[in-house]
């Protein structure tokens, strides 16, 4: 564009000079020659000005074009992310409310970067009532586990992690096992009766016979089943039904429900209205 405006100028000065010097330096009668002559002329010299400028317009038009549909895309870009992190935080909210269990919402922070762990840091700690053993969760399903706190900040390994444990349940078949985390970055459910008809595709989700988590929170779907001649229990991968690499916010259980519900009944029951005769 640049490049195509100062050819122009420097075609049209030119050729103003040249005609400027052969009016001042030719004869009087060449002088009326060319002019005469000039005056055809004039349309066939100024045809390749005009259709340099007018290409010169044509490419700005084109560039300001350019820019402005770029600028557009970039707005189109940032607003389709604030509208999916809104509808995130809008289920996180539906789901907190529906839940068993107390929670407490949390950001992601930071990510544990060395090999020993698979892990994320959140913004919430011991001043938030956040606890070692805590369980952590999203509307999608099971997260992991508080391991460690600080006053405002807390680390979940998460349950692809094979240090991780929780107790699962197949839900079609009702058989109970451990789901623990895999070096390939999945889960396993181990510990599963030989006899069970367990299968590609069936559920697992928590069974809450241990703490941090309630009963019934999903885990993931079973893709496959290691059942070896001699063994005493079978075993099957799962893949995590929430999204481990793309996790942003969080709920951490502070309580589960059936934990509120009996330290509610324990409170009633002491209450000096349930004393009076």
């Amino acid at each position: 564009m640049f490049r195509s405006t100062s050819g122009t100028r420097r075609v049209t000065l030119v050729l103003v000079a040249l005609l400027l010097s052969a009016l001042l330096v030719l004869p009087t009668q060449s002088q009326r020659l060319l002019q005469h002559i000039g005056v055809p002329l004039a349309p066939i010299v100024t045809l390749p000005i005009e259709a340099l400028a007018a290409l010169d317009r044509s490419l700005r038009d084109m560039w300001e074009g350019y820019v402005a549909l770029h600028e557009v895309h970039e707005e189109n870009l940032r607003l389709r992310r604030e509208i999916e992190l809104l509808q995130h935080q809008n289920a996180l909210l539906e789901f907190k409310g529906r839940a068993r269990s107390q929670t407490v919402a949390a950001q992601v922070i930071g990510r544990e970067t060395t090999n020993w762990y698979r892990a994320v840091v959140v913004n919430k700690g011991d001043v938030d009532g956040v606890r070692v053993e805590m369980g952590v969760i999203t509307p999608a399903g099971v997260v992991g586990r508080v391991v460690k706190t600080t006053r405002s900040a807390s680390m979940v390994l998460l349950v692809t992690d094979p240090n991780n444990a929780i107790t699962g349940l197949i839900q079609r078949t009702r058989d109970e096992g451990i789901v623990e985390g895999t070096a390939q970055g999945l889960a396993r459910v181990k510990y599963l009766p030989l006899l069970s008809t367990v299968r590609a595709g069936d559920r697992v989700v928590t069974s809450g016979l241990t703490g941090g988590f309630p009963r019934g929170l999903p885990i993931g779907v079973i893709t496959s089943i290691d059942k070896m001649e001699g063994d005493l229990f079978q075993s099957g991968e799962i893949v995590p039904d929430a999204d481990l690499t793309r996790l942003e916010e969080v709920l951490i259980i502070t309580a589960p429900r059936e934990e509120a519900d009996s330290d509610a009944a324990s409170l009633q029951a002491q209450s000096p209205e349930r004393r009076k005769p």
